[in-house]
């Protein structure tokens, strides 16, 4: 039976969301017809979680994952790139294919999808071998995903290197921009998480050649104030107006934000933006044929209720500014239990797609549980 609080909790945001639909539900439901699929975890399959979509020339849309093997899904369990497809536009799915193995002594994850101006699809995912080595590998296809090359690393600097899912993107003037985080060693000891110092700096790589030559951005950021986290997991975009925004997680109470004028060769000192959240990473994009970014995060500013420290509610917001302010809030998911973070976002025609981890703290599945959710941005406008 549920606990009285949390249904008071599930009715608070629910009223604050203005779902009135939702009443009519158990708490905590989401609405039938916009959750696509759950890829809950199984003995065998302890973990499925980030990935990115893509649409093939066919109009079918694939999304590849990290599907863990081994373990009980920890970040450095044993895991593989798997790939599932849809016909029908996100409503049905098709059963899961490896289509990359574990190249690393601990995982394959983290996937990034892009579409390249020149037509291939680019691949990007980490290799982790162990606590002093993760870096990003690329590769490319030119027949829409039938086949893929060799792992190319994308990063010749040794060290530990995290880029998050659905990061990679492409500038209006052919650039490609992957945002990293990286932490430093604290020790020499590779199979021990002591060695690992989660205090990270931002920095991006970029290429423009079509992924064959990359180079760091000229400048880096730390946290600029007394930090546990540093800026972590960072994300960008490109603005209407040609100028890049980059964000980071932190554990400040906010999102930190950068700005870039040169197409991501240097980036401003790292600043609070207004996405206030706990230490969860943000999923942002700007929706095709507009100036509007949408942003996925946990919204912890008070708008909603929130549990503190934890990654709910996920909400859905759009800026109409570049993302100096944010508006028309959803709520997308409310149990306070919830762990809703490494969004994916797809645009489909009037519709978006959503992957995104949804697990439970209170059973502890924390990232094995992977979500598709369909919106529709008419309801994310509030229209």
């Amino acid at each position: 039976m549920d606990h009285p609080l949390r249904t008071l909790f599930c009715t608070l945001v629910l009223w604050a969301a203005g779902d009135v639909a939702a009443f009519d539900q158990k708490p905590f439901d989401v609405p039938p017809n916009r959750v696509l699929l759950t890829l809950a975890p199984t003995p065998e399959n302890p973990r499925n979680s980030e990935g990115a979509f893509a649409t093939l020339g066919s109009g079918r849309i694939i999304f590849c994952y990290s599907s863990y093997y081994g373990g009980k899904g920890e970040d450095h369990g044993p895991a593989r790139i798997a790939q599932i497809h849809s016909d029908d536009q996100g409503l049905t799915w098709s059963a899961p294919k490896t289509i990359v193995e574990n190249e690393g002594r601990c995982n394959v994850m983290s996937v990034s999808l892009l579409r390249a101006a020149s037509g291939k699809l680019h691949l990007v995912y980490l290799v982790k071998n162990d606590w002093l080595d993760c870096r990003p590998y690329l590769r490319t296809s030119a027949d829409d995903g039938k086949t893929w090359s060799a792992p190319k690393l994308i990063l010749q600097a040794p060290g530990y290197f995290v880029a998050n899912n659905d990061r990679l993107i492409q500038t209006s003037k052919g650039r490609l921009i992957l945002p990293v985080a990286f932490h430093r060693s604290r020790g020499q000891d590779p199979l021990s998480s002591r060695s690992f110092d989660a205090r990270a700096i931002a920095l991006w790589i970029t290429s423009d050649d079509d992924g064959n030559t990359w180079q760091e951005s000229a400048n880096w950021w730390a946290m600029p104030v007394r930090s546990g986290s540093g800026l972590q997991e960072p994300g960008v975009v490109e603005r209407a107006d040609g100028l890049l925004f980059s964000w980071a997680r932190t554990d400040a109470g906010f999102q930190y934000g950068f700005e870039s004028k040169d197409g991501g060769k240097n980036w401003t000192a790292p600043a609070p933006s207004t996405l206030a959240s706990p230490v969860s990473p943000a999923s942002i994009k700007r929706i095709p044929g507009s100036a509007e970014l949408l942003a996925i995060y946990n919204d912890h500013s008070g708008r909603v209720p929130f549990p503190k420290g934890k990654r709910s509610p996920l909400v859905a917001a759009i800026s109409k500014d570049g993302g100096a302010t944010w508006g028309r809030h959803k709520l997308l998911e409310g149990d306070p239990d919830g762990w809703y973070c490494y969004t994916a976002i797809h645009f489909v025609g009037d519709d978006v797609l959503l992957a995104y981890c949804a697990g439970d703290s209170a059973k502890k599945t924390y990232l094995n549980v992977l979500r598709v959710r369909r919106t529709s941005l008419a309801w994310l406008r509030g229209e």
